[in-house]
C-alpha cells in the first residue's frame, strides 16, 4: 500500500472514529444510539413504513444486525412491526407515536451539529469529498466481493 494510500485510510478511520464517539455523546441522553438514530430517520418521512429488507438495504448497519435491532427499538416502543397487505412473509417496520416524538426532539439537535461541524465546508467541497467517500466504499466492496468469488 502506497504511503498516501495508508495515510488516506488511516484519516478515514479516525474521522469514523470520532463521528462515531460524537454521535455516542449526542444520543445517549436520549437512551439512542446511533443506529437507533438512523432507523428514526429512514423512517420518519415514511408514515407507511417500509420492510424490514428495505430498511436494512438503507441502513449502514450489517443485515444480520437489524433484527435486533428492531428487536430492542420494538420493545422500548418506537417502532413496531406489521404484516404487509402484498406480501404475507414480510413485515413492514414503521415509528410508532412515541418514536415519532423522540425523532423530533432528536433531528433539530442533531441538524444543528451537521451545521456547526460542515460550516466551515463550501457546498462543493462537500460534494467533492461525498462524491469520492462513495467511490472508495464502492472500491472496498467490490475487493471484498473479489476476494469471496474466488
Amino acid at each position: 500500500m502506497s504511503s498516501q494510500g495508508s495515510d488516506l485510510i488511516v484519516a478515514v478511520l479516525a474521522t469514523a472514529d470520532a463521528f462515531l464517539r460524537e454521535s455516542q455523546r449526542l444520543f445517549k441522553p436520549f437512551g439512542l444510539t446511533g443506529a437507533q438514530y438512523n432507523v428514526l430517520n429512514v423512517l420518519s418521512d415514511r408514515p407507511d413504513g417500509m420492510s424490514q429488507r428495505e430498511l436494512s438495504d438503507v441502513l449502514v448497519v450489517d443485515r444480520s444486525n437489524v433484527t435486533g435491532l428492531l428487536d430492542r427499538m420494538e420493545k422500548a416502543g418506537w417502532v413496531k412491526r406489521g404484516d404487509d397487505p402484498e406480501d404475507r412473509r414480510v413485515y413492514r417496520v414503521s415509528l410508532t407515536a412515541a418514536g415519532k416524538k423522540l425523532w423530533s426532539k432528536v433531528q433539530p439537535r442533531y441538524a444543528a451539529e451537521v451545521e456547526t461541524l460542515t460550516s466551515g465546508f463550501s457546498a462543493a467541497q462537500m460534494k467533492a469529498t461525498t462524491e469520492f467517500l462513495r467511490e472508495l466504499e464502492k472500491a472496498a466492496i467490490g475487493r471484498r466481493h473479489e476476494e469471496t468469488t474466488k
